[in-house]
Order: structure tokens, then sequence, then C-alpha cells
């Protein structure tokens, strides 16, 4: 039986003028999703995710996704270049004022070209613009793209919280 250890990184903004934002390169386009689309969602986690272990919402059903994406509490967005997705995140606020970045990552094939720190940037500033929110934060693990933590603080976000869990 094997053990595998792995860190959870949790990260926050306290204020937007702590963002330090790379620039939208004029080929990426970023839009809302203004319409929800469960079963988008559904493919645009397991698009993104499935390279990162991504799994804790392999069971859900239909109703699930469906409740999460329609709320009032959830938003997403998307990055297209040349009219492909090169990747996409979901905002979160259930408590109307803590924005979680629930989802965030480039598509495959996406990786490498200079698209993560400033699509993170765009969802970093759409979580600010969203009215009422007083703190953006994300978590992250060791399972992510290596180069996942160092991007988060390189927009400004601070670890205010880690655990290591085991897997058996």
């Amino acid at each position: 039986m094997s053990i595998q250890q792995y860190t959870t990184y949790y990260l926050e903004m306290l204020r937007v003028e702590q963002l330090r934002a790379k620039p939208i390169p004029e080929a990426l386009n970023i839009a809302e999703c203004r319409l929800p689309q469960h079963q988008f969602n559904r493919f645009l986690y397991e698009l993104v995710g499935s390279d990162w272990e991504w799994g804790d919402l392999d069971d859900w059903t239909d109703s699930q996704w469906q409740a999460l994406v329609a709320g009032d509490d959830h938003r997403t967005w998307v990055a297209y270049y040349q009219g492909a997705i090169a990747g996409y995140y979901e905002l979160y606020r259930p408590d109307g004022h803590s924005t979680e970045i629930r989802y965030f990552g480039l598509a495959p094939g996406f990786i490498g070209l200079g698209f993560g720190g400033p699509l993170l940037s765009h969802a970093i500033n759409s979580a600010w613009a969203w009215a009422g929110t007083k703190r953006v934060w994300v978590h992250t693990c060791t399972f992510d793209h290596p180069s996942a933590l160092r991007n988060y603080q390189a927009r400004g976000l601070k670890i205010y919280k880690e655990e290591v869990s085991r897997i058996e």
C-alpha cells in the first residue's frame, strides 16, 4: 500500500491594490458566460482539470451542476485564443463578500504560452469588480501545475494557511 502526501495552500488578497496584474495579450479574448450552462461548466472542469487530478466533482449529478452554475453566487469566464478554449475560471461567493476563485486553469496545449498570469489577473480583477467583495481567495495543492502557487503569489495573493494531507 502506497501512501502519498500532498499540501494544500490557501491564499488570499484583502485589497485590490495588492494585485500585481499582468496585461492580457491582445489575442486572448476573455468572456463571461452570462447564460449558465451547467454542461459547459462540467466540460471546462474536465478539460482543464483532468491533467491535474481534479476529481472533487466527478460524481456530481446534472442537478448538482445546475444548482451551482445557476446560482447568483457563481460566475464563469472563458479565455479564447484563435477561437479555441485556452482556459477558464469560476468565481464563487456564497457569503456575499468573500469571493473564491473556485476553479482556474489553462487548457492542455495552452500552458507555457504566457496566458496564466494575465488570466489570473483578470480573475482577480473580476472578483474585486463584483460588488460587495471584501476578500479574494483561492486554494491550490501540490497536484496542480508546478507554477500554480508561484503565479498566485506573483499576482499578490498571500498564503494564510497550509494543510498537509495523506492519500492511502
